[in-house]
């Protein structure tokens, strides 16, 4: 079982810039692996949990654009109860970072190349997913591993404590308004 995932997303705390529904964009290496699993585990966690969020994936690289998820990542999500096979990879875009609120990275290295082609002004907020006890933490892209298991306990975990901050941050919305 992973350590206890934290992920802390500022622009939660900044509503006049948050679109409605919140945009959240997941970004790996080629989208067909982590990100598109991170799309749809956190998306049935967040409609499960009653909240109305968009999200989105795609990839730093092109290689593989237009493709669906890769197959064994598919069955693996699917053995978890999560489908994603209607979605396809595409490459991260200038207009996404203003189109998302919050872009999450699955690793360091893409991280830095989303933030090295990121816009100099932009409204996302561009970060790790997971940020855990001893700091960010990558998701190891099983394309390479083969350890599809793995890489889901990370993105489920990161899933999970995405969603509670997002519901702990509607809930002070409701107390303040």
């Amino acid at each position: 079982m992973p350590a206890p995932v934290k992920i802390t997303i500022l622009a939660i705390a900044l509503p006049s810039a948050i679109t409605c529904p919140m945009r959240i964009l997941f970004l790996c290496l080629g989208n067909i692996c982590r990100s598109p699993a991170a799309e749809a585990v956190t998306r049935h966690k967040a409609r499960a949990a009653g909240l109305d969020i968009e999200f989105d994936s795609a990839g730093t690289g092109d290689w593989h654009v237009g493709e669906p998820p890769y197959g064994p990542m598919i069955e693996a999500a699917e053995a978890r109860g999560y489908d994603m096979r209607s979605l396809r990879a595409r490459q991260i875009a200038p207009a996404d970072y203003d189109a998302f609120d919050v872009i999450l990275a699955m690793d360091e290295n893409n991280l830095r190349n989303a933030l090295d082609v990121a816009p100099r002004q932009m409204s996302a907020q561009v970060q790790m997913f997971i940020d855990g006890p001893n700091g960010p933490q990558n998701v190891p892209d099983p394309y390479y591993t083969r350890d599809f298991e793995a890489a889901l306990d990370l993105i489920e975990a990161g899933a999970e404590a995405l969603v509670a901050d997002l519901l702990a941050d509607e809930e002070e919305k409701r107390r303040g308004s």
